[in-house]
C-alpha cells in the first residue's frame, strides 16, 4: 500500500503522539532507500530536490532541503531559494540563520525549519562540538530560542545535542514540531545522518549515531577490486590477452580485398 506525503497540518496533528525517523540523505540511491525503509522525513541537499527523478524515487518522503545560512545569503536571498525549493516540490526549508530571515520566510507561508541546542555553522559561541543546555541558564537559553523561532513563525526546530530533560520538557511547552539530534526520545522524530547509520563516515563519529552497517570497509573491498581489475586488463593488454575475437569487429572478404587492392594502387 502506497504511503501518503505528509502535510505541516498532518505533523502538527501527530506532535507529542508518536515519534516519526528522520535521516539526512545526500544521494539518489539513499533517497529511494529511505522510502522503500519507510522513513517518514529527509533533509536533503538543494540539489537532489531540484532533480526531476527525486520524486520519482521519493514520492512520500517529508524532504526538507537546506543550507547552512553563509550558503544563502542575506534574508532576501532566503525567501528567492526557498520559492524555488517549494516549487521543486520542497515540503518545507532549513535555516539556521536569523529569527528576521525566518520571518521574512514565513510571512510568505514558506514552512520553516529552525536550529536550537548545538548549532555547527554558530558553534563557536557555545564552545565547540559539545552538548548544549547543561545549566539552567543555557537550558532556559535554548527554551528562549524556541519561544524566538514560534514567534518569527518556524513550524519546527532541530534541536542538537541537548541533555534529554531538557528537550523533553521544551516540546512539552513548545508547539514547534522538534527534531532530536542526540536530544533524546522525548522530541516528535529522531534525525541522524545516512552516512553514519551505513557506517561510511570515516571521521569522528557522534555519541548519539548508531552504526548499522560497515560501508567504509565495503568501499575498501571494492577498491581492492577496482585496483586488482585494472591491473588484469593492463598484464591483457601487454600479453595480448585483450582484445579477444569476440571484442573485435572485422570486414567481410572481399570488402578487405576491394580496400586492400585500392591501398596498393
Amino acid at each position: 500500500m502506497s504511503r501518503k506525503r505528509p502535510t505541516i497540518a498532518d505533523l502538527r496533528a501527530i506532535k507529542g503522539k508518536r515519534q516519526l525517523t528522520m535521516l539526512r540523505v545526500t544521494t539518489m540511491e539513499e533517497a529511494e532507500a529511505a522510502e522503500k525503509a519507510g522513513i517518514d522525513i529527509v533533509s536533503i541537499t538543494p540539489e537532489l530536490i531540484l532533480n526531476p527523478a527525486y520524486r520519482e524515487v521519493a514520492p512520500s518522503l517529508f524532504s526538507m532541503p537546506g543550507e547552512n545560512f553563509y550558503e544563502i545569503g542575506t534574508a532576501d536571498d532566503f525567501v528567492r531559494w526557498s520559492f524555488k525549493m517549494v516549487k521543486a516540490s520542497a515540503d518545507a526549508v532549513y535555516c539556521s540563520a536569523s529569527y528576521a530571515t525566518i520571518k521574512r520566510m514565513a510571512d510568505e507561508a514558506i514552512p520553516v525549519i529552525g536550529h536550537v541546542g548545538l548549532i555547527p555553522s554558530r558553534r563557536t559561541w557555545t564552545g565547540g562540538f559539545r552538548a548544549v543546555g547543561k545549566t539552567a541558564d543555557s537550558a532556559m537559553e535554548i527554551f528562549e530560542a524556541v519561544r524566538q523561532l514560534e514567534a518569527a513563525g518556524a513550524f519546527g526546530a532541530e534541536i542538537e545535542v541537548v541533555p534529554i530533560e531538557v528537550a523533553e520538557a521544551i516540546s512539552k511547552r513548545t508547539s514547534l514540531f522538534l527534531l532530536s539530534m542526540g536530544a533524546g526520545t522525548g522530541c516528535d522524530a529522531q534525525y541522524l545522518f545516512a552516512e553514519d547509520i551505513l557506517g561510511a563516515n570515516r571521521g569522528h563519529m557522534p555519541r548519539h549515531s548508531k552504526v548499522y552497517r560497515n560501508f567504509a570497509a565495503e568501499y575498501d573491498r571494492l577498491q581492492q577490486e577496482r585496483i586488482a581489475a585494472f591491473r588484469e586488463y593492463v598484464a591483457d593488454v601487454e600479453s595480448r590477452a585483450y582484445p579477444e575475437e569476440k571484442h573485435i569487429v572485422r570486414m567481410p572478404p572481399d570488402e578487405l580485398k576491394a580496400f586492400l587492392d585500392r591501398l596498393g594502387s
